[in-house]
């Protein structure tokens, strides 16, 4: 017994001398895309290039909301041809509204992102860049916990936004 326990001590003695020398950083990636300035500017060159878009859904879904309303106040007195033509109004301007909502969401994402590919890069040589001066020898991103010791995400924030 008394041997094992001095064969597990001299194995971990090592280990523990050799974790003591390692250093080791944690970025929280999702205040990156959020809180850096390249991130920033990415979102509102975003919304600047997708305004006009949303604007024309929203005037399409008040359009339909509006149709909608006149058919069930007014359906009743409205002759069969002239509710069946509104009715078929309404049905083609939803599918064109949600054939226009599907493509704009589709686009917005794409357009997403390749505008946070970038930010996702600079992000990354900031990151190596960091590690490399400071000599840590992992830095980790997606973690459940990190002590605040270990966390440089406000090093690469500032790194980023110079």
């Amino acid at each position: 017994m008394k041997r094992l326990f001095i064969l597990l001590f001299a194995i971990a003695l090592p280990t523990a001398a050799v974790a003591a020398d390692i250093k080791i950083g944690f970025v929280n990636t999702e205040r990156i895309f959020r809180d850096s300035q390249q991130a920033l500017k990415a979102q509102k060159k975003l919304e600047k290039e997708f305004q006009s878009r949303d604007q024309e859904i929203q005037k399409e879904i008040k359009q339909a909301r509006d149709l909608q309303s006149y058919l069930e106040k007014e359906g009743l007195t409205l002759s069969e041809a002239d509710r069946g033509k509104k009715q078929r109004d309404l049905a083609s301007l939803s599918r064109e509204l949600q054939n226009n909502q599907r493509a704009f969401r589709e686009d917005l994402n794409q357009r997403r992102n390749e505008e946070f590919a970038a930010v996702q890069e600079r992000a990354r040589k900031a990151i190596v860049d960091i590690a490399e001066k400071e000599k840590f020898d992992l830095i980790i991103e997606n973690v459940v916990y990190a002590s605040p010791r270990v966390d440089i995400t406000d090093r690469v924030l500032k790194a980023l936004d110079r």
